[in-house]
């Protein structure tokens, strides 16, 4: 036996080093040893790679992503507008489509309303409205065709003074599961400042037309390991900037999967920073075993790197989703086997719809896009000369055809 002392301990990490670079060394042989053996000529000639002996960082990418594998995930959206009270009317904000169901021979969808032209932060008075959702209520509409609706009233409104909910309440998501209606909305408690933290409410009904039951409490909060530096309203201040959600819980998204609720959402973090594609934004995932919860953050999270408003569907025993904008993987559609690892299946031209709320009546598994076929999304009329916020929405119908049908 070798006795332990300061010379061998000095000679074990040299040994570590050594045996870890001849290990990288081995590794490195083999993969570029048997890299022409790991594609199959199909894939080299549909990619157009004529000697695999010699590959481009390009090429590397095309075949480590598998871009020849995917051409039935490629489609393209058109828009139209719509009729009814969904026609677009100067001064009211519709926006933030929720799903479509399909109730009875009649289709259903829940929305974000207000009225009334934002005016930002910076106009001295709190009760202003900050936002196009600022101030707003959760309606609902029906239409018998999808083109044409009406709208039947408030679904969900702020509460009483001093609720998480008593500001506004928006951007709501539906789910239908065994007889009830469960609608997840974000919603935000006064003052409405820059630096002010949102959270995910939840109603419970058991018909469409309600009445439904707002939960006393969040189901979903941001995270609380930031800190502002200062005391001016500055999101931009941090002394450090806390989780990917520790400022915003955005664009909550529920679904029944693998017999546990997914409650799938969009985060923004306190000091926001820029990535390669903009904006930064990730999206996480909060599990429970019960629609009310409670719910519980993935330790995987963040589980995208970009993306804005959630779109996300079950498909072929997995979760879709596609990324409309922000983020370097922007406009893309992805896939993952499990919820939560995904991968991107195909990228997408400049035209993605905002805000995508899709029919679950529709069949989801003859083709990766045939959830897509039609949905509803928001667009912005916005006049010259005016700030994105300054502006209106309206809802729109969108369509998409598949490439490759």
């Amino acid at each position: 036996m070798i006795g332990y002392n300061m010379r061998n301990s000095q000679l074990i990490p040299q040994l570590f080093v050594i045996l870890a670079g001849l290990l990288a060394t081995v590794t490195l042989v083999g993969k570029s040893d048997d890299s022409s053996a790991t594609y199959s000529q199909e894939a080299l000639d549909y990619l157009a790679i004529s000697n695999p002996e010699t590959l481009s960082a390009a090429s590397k990418r095309a075949l480590e992503r598998n871009y020849h594998l995917y051409e039935n995930w490629y489609g393209r959206f058109s828009v139209e507008d719509l009729a009814g009270d969904f026609a677009f009317e100067e001064g009211v904000i519709r926006r933030d489509p929720s799903r479509v169901l399909l109730i009875d021979g009649e289709y259903y969808t829940w929305y974000t309303k207000s009225v009334g032209r934002a005016v930002w932060f910076d106009s001295g008075d709190p009760e202003a409205k900050v936002f196009p959702w600022d101030k707003s209520e959760v309606w609902y509409a029906t239409s018998p065709d999808g083109f044409n609706w009406t709208e039947r009233g408030p679904a969900v409104v702020p509460g009483e003074t001093g609720r998480y909910d008593d500001r506004s309440v928006f951007t709501p998501e539906i789910m239908a599961h065994e007889g009830k209606f469960y609608l997840v909305y974000q919603a935000v408690k006064a003052p409405y400042v820059i630096r002010v933290k949102n959270t995910v409410g939840l109603a419970v009904a058991d018909s469409p037309h309600g009445p439904w039951r707002v939960l006393d409490e969040p189901i979903l909060e941001p995270a609380e390991n930031g800190e502002w530096r200062g005391e001016k309203d500055d999101r931009f201040a941090i002394k450090t900037a806390g989780d990917f959600d520790s400022h915003k819980v955005h664009d909550p998204t529920l679904l029944f999967y693998r017999d546990k609720f997914y409650l799938y959402y969009k985060g923004e973090r306190m000091g926001e920073r820029k990535t390669s594609g903009g904006r930064e934004i990730r999206w996480g995932v909060a599990l429970a075993d019960h629609p009310e919860g409670p719910y519980q953050k993935s330790p995987y999270n963040p589980i995208t790197q970009s993306g804005h408003e959630l779109c996300v569907w079950p498909y072929q025993g997995g979760i879709a989703l596609i990324h409309s904008h922000d983020g370097p993987e922007k406009r893309t559609i992805q896939w993952s086997p499990d919820g939560i690892n995904f991968e991107i299946r195909a990228y997408l031209e400049d035209d993605v719809p905002g805000a995508m709320g899709l029919v679950e009546s529709l069949d989801r598994e003859s083709h990766p896009l045939s959830a897509l076929q039609w949905g509803l999304a928001h667009k912005y009329v916005v006049e010259p000369g005016l700030q994105w916020w300054q502006g209106y929405n309206a809802i729109t119908r969108f369509e998409m055809k598949p490439a490759h049908p």
